[in-house]
């Protein structure tokens, strides 16, 4: 699987989440501590996010880190 496929199904999960939490990527930058520009990034396969940040996102859509990466 190359990276960028991988890239963009981690950001088509974390886009799912969000929209089923009714949640703006504003809202849920702030909730995760970063940048709303960053989230769309991460959502449009933009961007190659550290664990950190995984662990972040994780706790602002109230799911584990695992959740997120399971299935890629």
């Amino acid at each position: 699987m190359s990276n960028k496929k991988i890239l963009v199904d981690f950001g088509n999960k974390v886009r799912a989440l969000r929209l089923d939490q009714d949640v703006s990527q504003e809202e849920l930058a702030a909730k995760a501590g970063v940048h709303r520009t960053y989230i769309g990034m991460i959502e449009r396969g933009e961007k190659n996010i550290t664990l950190e940040n995984i662990c972040k996102l994780a706790k602002a859509l109230k799911v584990r880190p695992q959740d997120l990466v399971s299935g890629l």
